[in-house]
């Protein structure tokens, strides 16, 4: 998924996969086509700004049942304080699907399954490429729930994400680079830097 203003065709055919668009407050891109799947971040890795992720849910209230995720607000680098957050603000997003923010340190923490409808895998880049949140993706995709991951902008680790069976990618580089998204066509010849770890 791409928070792009981009040709989504042209990003789907460079990419050499299905495209969608991932909303953020902080480009606040508008929806263009509601017919691709579509979700919502939350900005909160650059800077969490309440006003504006509530602006963008109220602006795209009319597409909400097309909408595959919102990111519940998270703190990023710190899952416990995540939990949290998620606590107190899981009340104010009636109405749509939610997405808990994974992130460092959630390998010995609860995940409230029963309230979400999806990961989104951020945190440290360490943390991306642990086995905690190797599990987290797994859990995730044996309980029917949607598994994304935040900041991919290499051809080694979308394809280890790929073959996880992550869901959705999104990265800046991929939203505003077309080499990049050519790159990572081409992902199937390139050397595996994580391969170990898969």
């Amino acid at each position: 998924m791409l928070d792009t203003s981009h040709d989504l065709n042209t990003c789907a055919a460079e990419l050499g996969c299905e495209v969608g668009t991932l909303l953020t407050p902080l480009t606040r891109y508008r929806l263009r086509e509601p017919e691709r799947p579509w979700a919502i971040d939350n900005g909160a890795f650059a800077r969490f700004e309440e006003k504006a992720f509530l602006a963008l849910l109220e602006r795209e209230s009319h597409h909400k049942e097309n909408c595959i995720f919102v990111t519940v607000p998270d703190i990023v680098g710190s899952a416990r304080r995540t939990l949290e957050v998620f606590e107190r603000w899981k009340g104010r997003l009636q109405g749509w699907k939610l997405a808990l923010a994974i992130q460092d340190g959630q390998g010995d923490l609860p995940i409230p399954w029963e309230e979400i409808d999806a990961v989104f895998i951020g945190g440290s880049t360490e943390f991306k490429l642990s086995k905690d949140a190797a599990a987290v993706v797994k859990a995730a995709k044996v309980l029917g729930k949607w598994a994304h991951v935040g900041r991919v902008n290499d051809p080694s680790r979308f394809e280890y994400f790929e073959e996880m069976g992550a869901d959705s990618i999104d990265g800046t580089g991929l939203s505003r680079y077309s080499h990049m998204r050519k790159a990572i066509s081409k992902r199937d010849t390139q050397e595996k830097l994580f391969a170990s770890q898969a």
